[in-house]
C-alpha cells in the first residue's frame, strides 16, 4: 500500500517577453496563491516549454518567479526547451536540484522524463535508448521496494514518434497509477483502462475561449489518483481547496476489482485533503447524509470519515469545508458485479480522453499543438 501525495502542476510557461512575460507574471501569482497553503503540498511541477525560446533571460525570469516559494520544485524540458537543438540553456537556466530523473516521495517513485533531446526538435519526440533502459530498471525497482511509480513527461506516449504503445505499456504493466503531463495547451485526462494521464492547460497560451488561467492540484492516494484545475486572478476562489481522494471517481477507476475504486455497498471510507485554512472540519455528504469527517492521525491536510451506501449504482459524493466543495461520481457494486478489464487498445493515446467534465474545468475543447490538438 502506497501512502498521499500530492503535487502542483503549472502549465507550460512559454516565459516570453513577446507577451510581457504573461506566462512568469501568472506563475507569481500562483506562487503568491500557494502561500496560503500550509501543509498538503508536496512539490511543484513544470512540464516543460518553460522558456519560449530557451534564452538566459527567460529562464532568470522563472527563477526570479519561482523565488519566494518554500516548496520544492521539479521540472523537464519540453520542445521549446530544445529550440536550438541542445539543452544547454535549459540546464544552465535550470538548478540541478529541480531537473532529477526520479524521487521518492510519501512511498512512490516518481520518475521524471525528458522525451525531446532524443528526437530532432519540434513536435519529434523520443525517448533515447539509454533513458528507455533506465526507465524500465527504475520501474522494476520500484516494484522491488512496493513503491508505486508516478511519470511526468512533456507529452502523451501517443504523442512520440517512435515506440510510444510500448512506452504506455510498459507503464500499465509496471503499475504507473498516474501520467502527468503539458504540452496540450487544455486541460483534459486519459483513463486507458490501466494508467490514468493527466494534462493541464498552458498557462500563457490558453486557446480555449471559456479556459481560465490556473493550476492544477493532482494527488495519488493508496494509488487512487485524483485531478482538481484551480483558478487564478478575479473572481478565483480563495482557500481552501477541497479534493476527494478516496474512493476513486467513476471517471478515474482503472482497478475494478479494488474497493478504493469499487466499492460494495455498505459501509465507505471516504478521504479528502484539505488545502490552505479550513473553515470548519470538512463534511461527507452522499444519499441525502452527512457526516463530519475527523483528522487522519500523521497525514496532514487529510480527513477522513465512514458513509454507508446501502445500494448498487453510481452515486454523487460530495466533501465540503465551508464554501469549498469537490463531488465525484463512484460506483457502487458487488464483488461479483464488479467490471472486468479487458486488453488496453492504443494505451496512452488521447483516444481514451474522458470527456468534457465541466465541474473540473475540462472543457473538451483539444485545440493545441499535440498531436491530437486542433486549432493551430
Amino acid at each position: 500500500m502506497s501512502g498521499t501525495i500530492s503535487w502542483v502542476h503549472v502549465g507550460d510557461l512559454h516565459a516570453d517577453d513577446a507577451d510581457d512575460w504573461l506566462g512568469t507574471r501568472r506563475l507569481e501569482a500562483i506562487v503568491a496563491d500557494l502561500a496560503g497553503v500550509r501543509e498538503g503540498i508536496d512539490f511543484v511541477f513544470l512540464p516543460g516549454d518553460n522558456a519560449n525560446h530557451a534564452t538566459a533571460e527567460q529562464y532568470d525570469r522563472i527563477r526570479a518567479a519561482l523565488a519566494p516559494l518554500t516548496l520544492p520544485v521539479f521540472t523537464i524540458p519540453g520542445d521549446h526547451d530544445f529550440e536550438d537543438g541542445t539543452l544547454a540553456a535549459f540546464r544552465a537556466g535550470t538548478p540541478a536540484a529541480m531537473r532529477p530523473f526520479a524521487r521518492g516521495i510519501q512511498g512512490y517513485r516518481c520518475l521524471f522524463l525528458d522525451i525531446v533531446s532524443a528526437g530532432s526538435g519540434g513536435p519529434d519526440f523520443r525517448i533515447g535508448a539509454g533513458q528507455r533502459r533506465r526507465l524500465a530498471e527504475a520501474l522494476a525497482d520500484a516494484d522491488d521496494a512496493g513503491e508505486t511509480p508516478l511519470v511526468f513527461m512533456h507529452a502523451y506516449p501517443g504523442d512520440l514518434s517512435d515506440g510510444g504503445e510500448a512506452v504506455a505499456s510498459l507503464f500499465a504493466e509496471a503499475g504507473v497509477a498516474f501520467v502527468d503531463t503539458g504540452h496540450t495547451h487544455y486541460n483534459e485526462l486519459l483513463n486507458d483502462g490501466r494508467v490514468v494521464y493527466g494534462a493541464t492547460r498552458s498557462t500563457a497560451q490558453i486557446e480555449e475561449a471559456d479556459g481560465a488561467a490556473g493550476y492544477t492540484i493532482v494527488s495519488v492516494h493508496d494509488g487512487v489518483p485524483s485531478w482538481t484545475f484551480r483558478p487564478i486572478g478575479a473572481g478565483a476562489a480563495g482557500w481552501p481547496h477541497v479534493q476527494i481522494v478516496s474512493p476513486a471517481d467513476v471517471r478515474l477507476l482503472t482497478r475494478p476489482h479494488d474497493p478504493r475504486h469499487v466499492p460494495a455497498p455498505g459501509e465507505i471510507e471516504v478521504v479528502a485533503r484539505v488545502f490552505g485554512e479550513a473553515a470548519a472540519a470538512p463534511v461527507a455528504e452522499v444519499a441525502g447524509r452527512s457526516v463530519t469527517m475527523h483528522p487522519v492521525p500523521g497525514l496532514a491536510a487529510t480527513w477522513q470519515a465512514a458513509v454507508t451506501i446501502a445500494t448498487p449504482g453510481l452515486h454523487p459524493l460530495s466533501v465540503r469545508s465551508g464554501a469549498a466543495v469537490d463531488t465525484i461520481d463512484i460506483l457502487v457494486r458487488d464483488r461479483k458485479d464488479r467490471p472486468k478489464r479487458g486488453r488496453p487498445v492504443v494505451p496512452g493515446h488521447a483516444v481514451h480522453t474522458i470527456g468534457a467534465w465541466p465541474s473540473r474545468h475540462i472543457l473538451g475543447a483539444q485545440l493545441g499543438p499535440n498531436r491530437n490538438g486542433g486549432g493551430w
